[in-house]
């Protein structure tokens, strides 16, 4: 007899559904034989299954059994195939009836007695199997609510190995996880920080709000002790919240790395990822023998904060390149290419010499010029060109730091990043399905000649910057956008004088002359 039991493998951030044929001949002890391009961990499932049957009190059958995961052609990693291989032995041996399957998957590793622990993916794999019209879905019980935002599949919890056995005998009722995707948090009240404990920095404040309202990557220059941590981790609370098509996206890259929090279904709040300065470059991009996200995908529609940039590799930073133009990463295998989303607004904090007080007027900077320059080296001008804007960060004054006013406070830069953004929404709706996603950050050569045109004085102010700092083409396009997100924040209809001026004054390396 031939049981088949319906699973699912991952490739990058999607499932692929996999056939598992089990088949049972001859009485003698018995022999499992697992096939269909396994790894090591799929071919230790032959151990786990058979202990985990035994442990939750089922026989296991004699003779040779064979295992086939198809395709056979694609190679099934990770240990989530104990619990549908388990289920094909024990219907093999008529424990489970065949039509008991039908229409039904399951994921879950088992442990050696009988108990089924949470895997990787679960989110992605369920939308798989609903795409290929599986009705139901056995899952580990940690990662049902995950599995439940899937909509068009019933996801059923299981704890043990004999729970899923019971569920598929009808023994007891299968009650499927619920999710509620219409339960978001209210504004803000998930940050448990605010701008409006920052004192002073004003000036980077409206730094910030600008790159949140156009999306744009910002570099914070400035000694240490001034806050530029701080001002970076108060980010995400003026950014808009996700929506749901963002969450699920968000979710499955976090499902898929395995990095989502116990027990939660979806993710409602915007990533902050903050790798060390030590980090690998497949840590950081992705990548592996199994390719995983890295830290710029677990990011995506969030923020990435580099702190202390000129003190990572510099090869590690050079990979950014595609992920900041192109808002995705390309893992390329013998076996296939893999990828993954990468939409980042990527924040960055540096001093601006080695002992960090080349700009600092109150403590001497101790750096000798080459020494300067080769730190500022570090940092390559095709990454500086994808920062938009460099913002300078001083030492707070003391009447700021002692003052008991308190500045912008989070929520009111946040309904001024929304209004900014819904005038973007509006003027991209006419840009076909890509458009409903665009902020100024990321518009293309044709919409910037649409949306940016200057006039006569304009022309003139960004010519005599070109000229004075030598910006270079990309750059140049940079200054555009900032300044076109500049316009928004006023509900300008066009982009002024004013505008431009703004945002070539956060082009301060540009100014310095720093090109890595």
């Amino acid at each position: 007899m031939v049981a088949h039991v319906t699973s699912a493998a991952l490739r990058g951030i999607e499932g692929l559904l996999v056939e598992i044929e089990v088949r049972r001949q001859g009485k003698l002890d018995p022999l499992t034989v697992v096939v269909g391009l396994p790894d090591a961990a799929v071919r230790e499932s032959r151990e786990r299954v058979e202990a985990a049957i035994r442990s939750s009190g089922y026989l296991v059958p004699g003779g040779k059994i064979t295992v086939n995961l198809a395709p056979a052609d694609v190679r099934k990693e990770g240990p989530s195939f104990d619990l549908p291989i388990a289920l094909g032995v024990l219907a093999s041996a008529g424990v489970i009836g065949a039509a008991a399957l039908e229409g039904t998957a399951a994921v879950g590793e088992l442990a050696l007695d009988g108990r089924v622990r949470p895997v990787k993916g679960a989110l992605p794999v369920a939308a798989t199997c609903r795409d290929h019209g599986v009705r139901r879905l056995l899952v580990p019980a940690a990662n049902a609510r995950e599995a439940a935002v899937v909509g068009g599949i019933d996801a059923l919890p299981v704890e043990t190995l004999a729970d899923a056995v019971r569920i598929l005998n009808q023994d007891v009722p299968a009650v499927p996880a619920r999710a509620d995707l219409r339960a978001r948090p209210a504004e803000g009240e998930a940050c448990d920080v605010d701008f409006a404990e920052v004192r002073g920095q004003e000036h980077v404040k409206r730094a910030l709000l600008i790159a949140a309202a156009g999306g744009h990557n910002v570099l914070l220059l400035g000694p240490p002790g001034t806050g530029k941590t701080m001002l970076a981790r108060r980010l995400p609370t003026i950014l808009p919240p996700l929506g749901l098509e963002e969450s699920l996206e968000t979710t499955k890259i976090h499902s898929v790395a395995g990095a989502l929090p116990a027990g939660q279904g979806l993710l409602t709040t915007r990533p902050f990822r903050a790798p060390h300065h030590t980090i690998s470059e497949p840590a950081l991009v992705g990548g592996g023998t199994v390719p995983r996200p890295g830290e710029v995908s677990l990011a995506h529609h969030g923020v990435l904060f580099l702190d202390e940039l000129p003190e990572f590799h510099r090869r590690t930073l050079e990979v950014l390149r595609q992920p900041l133009e192109d808002g995705l990463v390309t893992i390329g295998r013998a076996v296939a290419a893999v990828t993954f989303p990468a939409r980042i607004m990527l924040v960055a904090a540096m001093n601006p010499c080695p002992c960090g007080y080349a700009t600092d007027a109150r403590r001497p900077c101790t750096c000798s010029t080459r020494q300067v320059q080769a730190y500022m080296a570090k940092i390559s001008g095709p990454l500086l060109d994808r920062i938009d804007l460099h913002v300078e960060v001083p030492s707070a004054t003391s009447e700021a730091i002692l003052g008991r006013s308190e500045g912008l406070s989070s929520a009111t830069m946040r309904r001024e990043v929304m209004r900014a953004r819904e005038t973007q929404a509006r003027r991209f709706a006419g840009e076909g399905a890509a458009g409903a996603a665009l902020l100024n950050a990321r518009m293309g050569s044709r919409l910037l000649r649409r949306f940016c045109a200057l006039d006569a004085e304009g022309e003139a102010l960004v010519r005599q910057a070109l000229d004075e700092l030598g910006l270079s083409a990309r750059a140049y396009t940079r200054v555009l956008k900032v300044a076109r997100t500049i316009a928004d924040l006023e509900g300008a209809e066009t982009v002024g004088v004013a505008h431009l001026s703004e945002a070539i004054q956060y082009r301060s390396l540009d100014r310095a002359g720093v090109r890595g």
